[in-house]
């Protein structure tokens, strides 16, 4: 059997792209979406998932690039003096492994983001966390540990295979995609021996910003057996965040793809049934 979840990142990141999820739940095939709690637009993102009943909410946990929940005072070692995480993903993930100083605080925070989660009244649907940063094996312990205690029962791993994409396109394998593949199998051990429910397969990460209706329509039609997670980063327009944090995505494109007809009928091509996290 193939079972598909239809996901979005990036909730409450910008008012262009909570329009976009409500948009695309509403019209389209999006029934999942990954909350930023600190978001600039956080505020706006639950008001919205309030309202939408059918829209399967979960964290989307940032440790890297973005807002913490917690105070600079109570986390020096993680964010700068405006709360904001650094960029650097090599010099953070060597810090969260080496330095038990830093994952004190690392430890802190993501318990304060599933608190802040929890505080909105929203089901917890999932968890996954921004640029996959729940790969690292100390940020997964945390998010597992934390999400635990919050009632978390799902976890994305972010496996994407290259056969349906090869078959659905343009698509060149690497070595360092495929040392990614066997990385997540870190994770996937953490998160069952916890007892979480896990995706078989993700789609998003090589054509990440550029998931088009024709190449959705395409990937839609050579899914694998199993369930995926389709993810998007749609949004309604761009504003100045989104062009310095993903100056090359598409996101209008990934707005239109998510309403597509083809993408649609890519999945029943397939006979892949949209589902989610609970189901």
């Amino acid at each position: 059997m193939k079972h598909v979840i239809i996901s979005a990142d990036d909730f409450g990141l910008s008012e262009e792209a909570n329009e976009a999820i409500e948009i695309a739940h509403r019209d389209g095939l999006l029934s999942t979406a990954s909350l930023m709690v600190a978001g600039p637009a956080a505020e706006d993102a639950i008001a919205r998932a309030r309202r939408l009943p059918g829209l399967n909410v979960g964290l989307h946990l940032v440790v890297i690039e973005g807002p913490a929940v917690l105070p600079p005072s109570e986390i020096p070692l993680l964010v700068n003096a405006e709360g904001q995480f650094p960029s650097d993903q090599l010099d953070l993930g060597i810090r969260y492994f080496f330095r038990p100083d830093v994952r004190l605080q690392l430890a802190a925070e993501i318990e304060a983001q599933f608190a802040a989660f929890a505080r909105t009244g929203l089901r917890l649907d999932h968890a996954n966390a921004h640029k996959h940063m729940h790969l690292h094996p100390t940020v997964g312990k945390y998010l597992i540990e934390s999400g635990l205690r919050h009632g978390l029962q799902a976890v994305r791993v972010p496996l994407e295979p290259p056969e349906p994409l090869i078959a659905a396109g343009t698509y060149n394998d690497s070595l360092g995609s495929a040392a990614l593949r066997r990385w997540t199998n870190v994770l996937r051990h953490q998160a069952r021996k916890a007892g979480l429910r896990t995706n078989d397969w993700c789609f998003g990460i090589a054509w990440s910003g550029h998931m088009t209706a024709d190449r959705v329509a395409a990937l839609a039609a050579h899914l694998p057996e199993g369930l995926s997670e389709i993810y998007f980063h749609p949004a309604t327009a761009r504003n100045a965040l989104l062009e310095r944090l993903m100056p090359t995505y598409d996101h209008q494109g990934e707005l239109a793809a998510l309403c597509s007809p083809g993408f649609r009928a890519g999945l029943a091509h397939c006979r892949a049934i949209p589902t989610s996290w609970s189901a």
